[in-house]
């Protein structure tokens, strides 16, 4: 569907009416977390983003939280938190270029690579506009060694830009779910400082992975508001309202993309094709209107005339996305509200009724979690410390800290902590999905 289309479609999109839930956050603290990283010279230049959950097959409680780091590249760690395998983003491959800076990751189960079914992280590679793929070994899991090894194809080509040129202009690969489609797997990507998704099919090519594009979406960059104007969302110039969390509902094949300025997106994917956008749920500062700081280098709301048409749930940016899978369509979808600390939930079935939202807070284990992007939840057991699944989410404000230094890290949560801190309590479903069948 064309830019211009969907531009005409906004108008025509209806917000799904929200039914009663509890007025505030509820809260929750995590019971694990991982080391601090340091976005500076010191710190490798690392800055934690987007988690993604492995199961292992054979021994649930020996699983690992994979996270991505940007520019520090990738970390793989224990279910305690503890750092097991540190892998580097790519360099520049030249002195005025931009080295690889890894955003977001999601997990594709059982790809037959090389004629053997092969787990895979992949990777959203922002810096050099690649989506990369590390194989995942069991044995190695199992054994104490590096589980995860770099099985990219030397030959993938930008994923949005169309040289090389291009790639350092940095308008590239960013937000990326994926899923399976049968014996198929897919990544859904994001374009950064632009509205546009990717649908990439990976392919085994001589035993690295490749992929190839199988559809374009070009989300709305402008909404009509009563009375016959229009709101663009705030950016800052020559910037279109990007989209970075997402997630894929593995059993349904539909898209959850959080628009960070606008909203939540629903978008089923069908054949291999990205069909009609839904929105959900609007930001609360959605049709406010707003002016450019140049000496600021900021936007700035005119919150005095609100008009009052954005949501009651997220405030912008939204942000990490995740599904909780139930039996029978049964479920959330998760978003960051990165604007109050706080995540929102909603059913997965029907009219994506929103359900109320929670805070991770300060515990006896870890600090709270400030200023969310990268989130994910597996429903199934992970061993003696998450008996009835996980939720990891990203902390953008890490403490205590550590002078100056920025930090940040992953936080880990048990799910059914999540679900009994609700009035009425969400669902714990151990066994109706299991994220490594699903497909």
């Amino acid at each position: 569907m064309s830019a211009s289309a969907l531009t005409a479609l906004a108008a025509a999109l209806t917000v799904v009416t929200a039914v009663p839930a509890a007025p505030h956050p509820v809260p929750v603290t995590a019971r694990a977390e991982t080391p601090v990283v340091y976005d500076d010279e010191a710190g490798g230049n690392a800055n934690a983003d987007d988690p993604a959950v492995w199961v292992d097959p054979t021994r649930p409680g020996r699983s690992l939280v994979i996270g991505t780091l940007k520019e520090g590249g990738l970390d793989v760690y224990g279910l305690d938190g503890r750092r097991l395998q540190h892998l580097a983003a790519p360099p520049a491959p030249g002195a005025d270029a931009a080295p690889g800076r890894f955003n977001n990751v999601d997990l594709v189960y059982g790809f037959e690579l090389n004629g053997r079914r092969t787990d895979l992280a992949v990777v959203s590679d922002r810096g050099r506009d690649r989506i990369r793929a590390y194989a995942i070994d069991p044995a190695a899991v199992a054994a104490g060694r590096a589980p995860l090894r770099d099985v990219t194809a030397a030959d993938v080509a930008p994923v949005f830009a169309a040289n090389e040129a291009e790639v350092d202009e940095q308008t590239t690969s960013y937000g990326l779910a994926a899923y399976r489609d049968g014996d198929d797997a897919y990544v859904v990507v994001s374009q950064r400082e632009r509205s546009r998704l990717r649908l990439l099919e990976l392919e085994d090519r001589g035993g690295r992975v490749g992929y190839r594009t199988e559809s374009t979406l070009d989300l709305p960059t402008s909404f009509a508001l009563p009375g016959g104007t229009s709101w663009r969302p705030c950016a800052d110039p020559g910037e279109l309202p990007q989209v970075e969390g997402m997630a894929v509902d593995q059993e349904e094949h539909v898209l959850y993309a959080a628009q960070e300025a606008v909203g939540l997106w629903r978008v089923e994917l069908d054949d291999e094709e990205f069909e009609r956008p839904e929105l959900l749920d609007r930001v609360r500062e959605y049709g406010t209107p707003w002016t450019y700081d140049e000496v600021e280098e900021e936007c700035v709301l005119d919150t005095a005339h609100d008009p009052g048409l954005g949501g009651e749930h997220l405030s912008a940016d939204a942000e990490g996305v995740t599904v909780y899978h139930g039996a029978d369509g049964a479920g959330y979808v998760l978003a960051s509200s990165q604007g109050d600390d706080s995540f929102a939930v909603y059913a997965r079935e029907g009219d994506h009724a929103y359900l109320g939202s929670f805070a991770v807070t300060d515990g006896t284990a870890t600090d709270g979690v400030q200023h969310s992007d990268g989130a994910t939840v597996v429903n199934v057991p992970l061993g003696s410390a998450f008996p009835k699944g996980l939720l990891v989410t990203h902390d953008g404000e890490a403490t205590p800290a550590d002078g100056d230094r920025e930090g940040t890290n992953f936080k880990f949560t048990r799910w059914d902590a999540v679900a009994a801190a609700f009035p009425a309590p969400l669902t714990v479903d151990t066994r109706s999905f299991d994220p490594r069948d699903a497909d």
